[in-house]
């Protein structure tokens, strides 16, 4: 927890890039087609000085923008995520500006292959984002110019565009995603249960 404390607070002193939105045009994911959108955040932590937000905001928040981007793949291949919302901190208004925090993120994801019914990464796959800043909260932070649903999701679209990512890159060093001769266009259009169970989420 001290450790997860820490780096929400080193965090928060950085800078982000510009904001995604769902609709960027979409990468080279292969056959990759989202099954099952598991978000959970039993150990969630907040970080110092943040707004409050619950697990069930998180959850919501980041189903939704998962829903939003990775649900315009069309691929014949069923792939699920499991994620869990490790820290968040949301700066609060009220803060000088000589300490001017950052909104941050932590989730850990793991992918499922539903054919092979396996996980694709054995070891969870980390994601720190920070919030995208505007032109005032560069100098007062966030706190004073945006609500706190608007800093969740300005960091759940953060948090699924460095998932995509790492997908991309995954899928050009790994070979993920790879069309199966044996998956016949359309069969992905079915229940995204398929063979394994709904996966558990990254912890």
């Amino acid at each position: 927890m001290i450790r997860l404390l820490a780096l929400l607070t080193g965090l928060a002193l950085l800078t982000a890039c510009t904001a995604p939105t769902p609709e960027d045009p979409l990468q080279d994911l292969g056959a990759f087609r989202l099954g099952h959108n598991i978000v959970v955040a039993p150990k969630m932590q907040k970080g110092p000085v943040s707004r409050d937000a619950t697990a069930d905001e998180w959850i919501e928040v980041l189903t939704g923008a998962v829903s939003d981007r990775f649900g315009r793949y069309d691929g014949d291949q069923l792939y699920h995520f499991g994620m869990s919302v490790e820290g968040f901190m949301l700066a609060p208004p009220g803060i000088p500006v000589v300490y001017n925090p950052k909104s941050v993120l932590i989730v850990n994801l793991t992918v499922w292959d539903d054919a092979a019914g396996k996980k694709l990464n054995d070891k969870v796959k980390q994601i720190s984002v920070f919030e995208t800043p505007s032109g005032g909260s560069v100098l007062v932070g966030s706190g004073y110019e945006r609500t706190k649903e608007e800093q969740m999701q300005g960091l759940a679209r953060n948090a699924v565009d460095e998932i995509e990512d790492w997908l991309v890159e995954m899928q050009k060093e790994n070979g993920w995603f790879a069309p199966r001769p044996d998956m016949a266009p359309g069969k992905a259009t079915g229940d995204p249960a398929g063979p394994v169970a709904p996966p558990q989420a990254a912890g």
